[in-house]
């Protein structure tokens, strides 16, 4: 485990800012990779075989069970939905209908990834 993120204390709004570095797509599917921090994580991003799923490459402790999941780019493109916080894995996993399908259609208009507590 490489960085272990509290989300719990006076802080009103958390947010998880993860730089897209790279983004492919495969069959139904996005695999590739972002930045948090200086440390490179691997990101898969499909839809909701398994139910809306979050899982994060960092363990961390908040008293919320969902999260904001937001993909952004530069001219106000974004796309987000409500995910619950699965736990820990080696990836960044995100399992949403509304984020891959969106993705799909404007693969190249996304920069960033934000995981907001709130």
């Amino acid at each position: 485990m490489k960085n272990q993120i509290y989300l719990e204390g006076k802080l009103d709004q958390i947010v998880l800012s993860f730089k897209i570095t790279k983004l492919n797509i495969f069959q139904s599917y996005f695999f590739g990779n972002v930045e948090f921090r200086n440390d490179d994580y691997k990101v898969n991003i499909q839809n909701q075989k398994r139910g809306k799923i979050l899982k994060l490459p960092f363990g961390i402790t908040s008293k919320k069970k969902r999260m904001i999941v937001r993909m952004t780019g530069p001219g106000d493109i974004f796309v987000e939905d409500y995910l619950p916080y699965c736990g820990e894995s080696e990836w960044l996993e995100i399992d949403s209908d509304e984020i891959t399908y969106f993705l799909a259609d404007h693969q190249d208009q996304f920069d960033t990834i934000e995981i907001m507590n709130d």
